[in-house]
């Protein structure tokens, strides 16, 4: 057991602790028998009480048993954006016994149709702005219910905060066979008595997309337990109790958003302010109203945050935890922002294998630029790349982890799930293809990506799934994408394209970008393109995509 970081433990913490052994939804009828009339929700000023969210999320789980036949262990996408309905949907699927499969808002119609494909699900809650990506797939690939959500259902009280023009948008009217409105639903939940379905902690809960070697979106298979684990250590890491409130800004869907500023919450019974659409000034004004306390959140977030040359004029003294990953904050950054707060940024480190965190900072000694230590009950390791060889002190290898919150393995992919697991004394340890390693106090440091990876604001984007939409394009003969460095996104796509030499002097970089935008998801499209004669290539054909990079990197 890697434990060389113990010394740097969190203050008044066990090293060890014992995770609930129950469901997530227990966790909500637990806060809502607590604190029935407190306030769960925080929506541009509306508010919903836990009693009341518990009451929506029965209603849905049992129209979801009823009107969709969804069972134990049934998928059910969950695309929206952040939203109450997506915590209420969230919870309604695993209160029906199925599997939540969170989709990606920013996906398009070619990778909605892999979900479907891959997870067999016959439901998908869609909120209407969404709508047009999915219509066409209903009736087909065994899509047969679509429930439809309206932000501004949810805007009970006004508000003088800035709305994102979807939160706002007044409800579609759709007269579709197989479309379901979100209201109607909850109007009539009381009619429709739920039926209790046995869950325990090894049953299967989520399933995230994350990209792998194939290009092909993988699905991490996460049971109740391990969702818990990172739910609930996050919850004591960065202590959260009842009366803490927590700004919701980081997408439900992704990881990290979903377990520290839902699930966690939700599981102590605090409150979640919740944001659509990332706006600096509504979030220093949630900060200010609401009394927040924990906000966790990416780099461009802090960035933007910080320049904001009106932020002078707001409190924001209530913040007590402020953190996140995706990628380092820069040190000028986190000056001014412990300048502005008195707090230090507390990154931490995590993946869709382990449903977030596996390391992160003590936040009483945390280290700029840093992954953090390896948290509760977690097991990390440092191994030469393609062996289990171990690893000391500032040797450069691929970090592995091994604890509570792993997955179980990839969906319908033993492959792939043989291939990302290894066992070291007797544990499972999951290769995480990043490659770090540990100082002498036992905290960690990311060196770079042993797999092919682009992280652009904290999305993770596959390069050979990119380069299979471009090739769709008519001009294109040869494409190869990397990553490009960028101040504000960390990393961003850059596609380099030989053209066919019909459409060369025709075709411009910003053509190829712009037709990208209408293909893909916003994350994946090429910010950049370059247009070369021919891409570099081996004696055997193949294509040295490490020399593109290495010449981007020192550009």
């Amino acid at each position: 057991m890697f434990d060389r970081h113990f010394a740097h433990w969190p203050n008044d913490l066990p090293k060890a602790i014992r995770f609930p052994r129950t469901s997530l939804g227990y966790n909500l009828q637990v806060s809502a028998t607590r604190f029935p009339d407190k306030t769960a929700i925080i929506y541009y000023d509306s508010r919903i009480t836990y009693a009341e969210l518990k009451r929506q999320v029965d209603a849905l789980s049992a129209w979801l048993q009823q009107e969709c036949g969804v069972g134990k262990g049934d998928r059910v996408l969950l695309y929206m954006q952040n939203a109450p309905q997506f915590v209420i949907g969230y919870y309604g699927i695993l209160g029906a016994g199925a599997v939540v499969v969170p989709v990606n808002p920013m996906n398009l119609r070619g990778e909605l149709e892999h979900y479907l494909d891959d997870t067999g699900a016959g439901t998908a809650l869609v909120s209407q702005e969404l709508f047009d990506n999915i219509r066409p797939l209903l009736g087909t690939r065994g899509l047969e219910h679509v429930l439809l959500a309206c932000y501004s259902d949810y805007l009970t009280e006004p508000t003088d905060l800035k709305l994102p023009d979807v939160v706002s948008a007044p409800r579609m009217e759709v007269n579709a066979e197989g479309v379901t409105l979100w209201q109607s639903i909850m109007a009539s939940g009381a009619e429709r008595p739920l039926t209790p379905v046995a869950v325990g902690p090894d049953d299967l809960a989520l399933i995230p997309y994350t990209s792998g070697s194939t290009g092909k979106p993988k699905g991490c298979m996460h049971t109740h337990g391990s969702v818990m684990a990172t739910a609930w250590g996050g919850s004591l890491w960065n202590v959260m109790l009842p009366d803490h409130t927590c700004l919701s800004t980081l997408p439900y869907f992704h990881v990290t958003g979903m377990q520290s500023s839902m699930n966690g919450p939700i599981a102590v019974g605090a409150t979640m302010a919740i944001m659509s659409r990332w706006d600096r000034v509504t979030a220093a004004e949630l900060i200010q109203r609401y009394r927040v306390t924990h906000w966790r959140n990416i780099t461009t977030m802090v960035v933007d945050f910080i320049s904001n040359p009106e932020l002078g004029k707001y409190d924001i003294s209530s913040l007590i935890a402020i953190g996140g990953g995706g990628a380092a904050v820069p040190a000028a950054v986190e000056k001014k922002l412990k300048d502005l707060t008195g707090l230090s940024y507390v990154e931490g480190y995590g993946m869709s294998e382990t449903i977030a965190q596996t390391h992160v900072n003590p936040p009483q000694r945390p280290k700029a630029q840093c992954l953090g230590i390896p948290t509760f009950d977690t097991d990390a390791r440092v191994l030469e790349p393609g062996t289990t060889k171990e690893l000391g002190v500032g040797e450069v290898g691929e970090i592995c982890m091994s604890g509570p919150q792993i997955m179980q393995g990839y969906w319908n992919n033993r492959k792939a799930t043989e291939e990302v697991f290894v066992e070291l004394d007797g544990k499972r340890f999951l290769r995480s293809g990043d490659l770090g390693y540990y100082d002498e106090e036992g905290y960690f440091f990311m060196v770079d990506r042993l797999k092919r990876m682009i992280n652009a604001s904290g999305f993770k984007v596959w390069p050979s799934e990119v380069e299979s939409m471009l090739y769709a394009h008519p001009d294109i003969q040869e494409v190869c994408v990397i990553a490009s460095p960028d101040e504000k996104r960390g990393e961003t796509v850059k596609a380099v394209v030989v053209l066919r030499p019909e459409a060369r002097g025709k075709v411009s970089e910003q053509e190829i970008m712009d037709w990208a935008r209408g293909q893909m998801a916003a994350y994946k499209c090429p910010r950049k393109v370059a247009f070369v004669e021919k891409l570099p290539r081996s004696g055997t054909g193949k294509l040295l995509w490490r020399e593109l990079q290495e010449a981007e990197r020192h550009s």
